[in-house]
């Protein structure tokens, strides 16, 4: 059992190596404009979230 943890951990090595292939891939400018982009999809998710929470309520009182 513990050697299938130490297994499923990725090491410095391989997290470097992604990070490398990601710089590669997209590039130093377009990193910052997708990760922008994944953290305003998940606040609008949050936000849509947050709605369906307050809608329930007002459904209830109308029926």
């Amino acid at each position: 059992m513990e050697l299938f943890v130490i297994l499923s951990l990725p090491g410095i090595w391989s997290t470097l190596l992604i990070v490398v292939v990601v710089l590669l891939v997209f590039g130093g400018k377009k990193i910052p404009e997708l990760m922008r982009g994944i953290g305003s999809g998940i606040n609008e998710f949050k936000k849509g979230l947050a709605g369906d929470e307050k809608e329930e309520p007002k459904k209830n009182k109308e029926e």
